[in-house]
């Protein structure tokens, strides 16, 4: 559930069903910002927000939406496994 290839693919296809990105969504580098180039504006930022809540066990704090969290597909891949790993210890530890 946390491995890095599955978030990834998870945020790729919410871009290529929410943004209006041109190209195939796999062809789109990680590390493109989506800010910069347009694909993701302050609104698409919180519906980024409402994605990852909705599909990760975490919530994302006011001051945690910042581009070095949601910027760029790699960045965004590493916040929720940063997020999730609380997650995933309390889970192993309650057994």
């Amino acid at each position: 559930m946390f491995n890095p290839i599955t978030i990834e693919t998870q945020v790729r296809a919410f871009i290529a069903e929410n943004f209006h990105y041109r190209g195939e969504v796999e062809s789109l580098p990680a590390t493109a910002s989506l800010l910069e180039s347009g694909l993701v504006d302050s609104m698409g930022v919180l519906e980024l927000v409402t994605f990852l809540e909705s599909t990760f066990p975490l919530q994302i704090a006011d001051d945690e939406m910042m581009p070095e969290n949601l910027d760029t597909i790699a960045a965004i891949v590493a916040f929720v496994r940063r997020k999730c790993i609380p997650h995933r210890e309390v889970l192993a530890n309650a057994g």
